[in-house]
């Protein structure tokens, strides 16, 4: 993490060297049990890789994912589209920025980022995603880009002994084109989420330049 909570931040294809950074976050079990579902034992090296095996495959075209990293290299979280479907043009959208990293506004950036390319270069119409119902940081975040809440899945997430009720959110294509202006607005550009090695431009968080 920098030392200040600016700089420019990049949004890059996640590769398989990344999981010996990536593996720790999820051995911690109260991070799993508030931001993972369907986790509930921390996992090794060997583990994570045999999960993460899908996202490295040329064949893999129902998800991607992407590692948040700092300008000196640092991965400081992930963000993801699952369950892409060409047909019904819709997809999960899921962020996880790691404990030192939060709050700091990267993971807001990266998510709405993350939508732009949702909508603008694969060309879905709908994401959705899901949080438990006392996860404040990402119901602030998924309010932020926009989502509205769909539906209360009724106690369908055990975890800390007790099954808690989930949220399911979602966001429309024609909704972020009205939303996006307004949020881009909102942020500063003291931190910028930007794709690849590029200079910050239109495929930046907030937008910068001719064509945002």
């Amino acid at each position: 993490m920098q030392d200040k909570t600016t700089g420019t931040f990049r949004l890059r294809p996640v590769e398989k060297s990344d999981l010996e950074v990536i593996a720790p976050w999820f051995q911690d079990v109260e991070d799993l049990a508030l931001f993972d579902r369907t986790s509930r034992i921390p996992f090794n090296q060997s583990q994570t890789e045999e999960i993460w095996k899908d996202a490295f495959s040329p064949d893999n075209r129902c998800k991607c994912w992407f590692v948040v990293e700092s300008s000196d290299g640092k991965a400081l979280g992930m963000a993801g589209i699952e369950a892409i479907s060409t047909v019904n043009r819709d997809a999960v959208i899921a962020m996880f920025v790691e404990k030192n990293a939060r709050r700091l506004g990267i993971g807001l950036r990266a998510t709405a980022l993350l939508i732009d390319f949702a909508f603008r270069q694969l060309g879905l119409n709908r994401l959705t995603s899901y949080y438990r119902v006392d996860n404040q940081s990402s119901r602030d975040l998924v309010a932020k880009v926009g989502c509205q809440i769909e539906g209360t899945m009724r106690q369908a997430w055990f975890a800390d002994g007790k099954f808690h009720d989930m949220i399911m959110v979602g966001v429309l294509n024609q909704d972020w084109m009205k939303h996006r202006e307004t949020l881009a607005q909102e942020l500063s550009n003291d931190i910028v989420v930007t794709f690849g090695t590029s200079a910050p431009g239109a495929w930046s968080w907030p937008p910068q330049g001719a064509g945002s």
